[in-house]
């Protein structure tokens, strides 16, 4: 796969470079506790020119159809590439939780284990996590396992995004 440096990025983020754009797809989630569910996913890495990534995603409950059930889950948030391939991600859901994320890159992969978390008090409490990013065949590859409401790490979302080169969903 052909791929240009984004303009006026940062030299710092030359390696997370790859993720510049909007990303949409489907994907798939289960825990205990909660039905196993669809879902359609837009992702939108962004850059200004300082030494961070914005981030934003979003999702909606789809059924067996494609067709949208609801909105879902969505973050905003800041990723910054440290020396040593390590990378700083600083997230906020609009389910009350607010997380730091650390981790490394390798090419067009990015592992994530949550390093401090806050849940305000209404939030459900999540107590660990991990996410890893990644280009497969050309597609954003995303999963997350986590560990909630006192269970164990495990899988709770994945999904397979393309990039997309129009506007993103309104």
């Amino acid at each position: 796969m052909v791929f240009n440096i984004p303009e006026g990025l940062h030299p710092d983020l030359n390696p997370l470079a790859w993720l510049v754009g909007t990303w949409r797809g489907k994907g798939h989630g289960e825990y205990p506790g909660v039905e196993k569910f669809q879902f359609m996913q837009e992702v939108v890495f962004n850059h200004d020119g300082r030494p961070f990534l914005n981030y934003y995603s979003r999702s909606w409950l789809i059924d067996d159809n494609s067709e949208i059930i609801r909105p879902a889950a969505s973050e905003t948030g800041f990723w910054r590439a440290k020396d040593n391939k390590v990378i700083e991600v600083i997230l906020a859901h609009n389910t009350g939780i607010a997380e730091g994320w650390v981790g490394v890159h390798d090419g067009p992969k990015i592992q994530l284990a949550m390093d401090q978390g806050y849940s305000a008090p209404s939030a459900k409490i999540v107590t660990a996590g991990s996410r890893l990013y990644g280009l497969v065949e050309g597609e954003l590859f995303f999963a997350y396992d986590m560990a909630a409401e006192g269970k164990t790490l495990q899988a709770h979302i994945w999904s397979s995004l393309e990039r997309q080169t129009e506007n993103v969903i309104q």
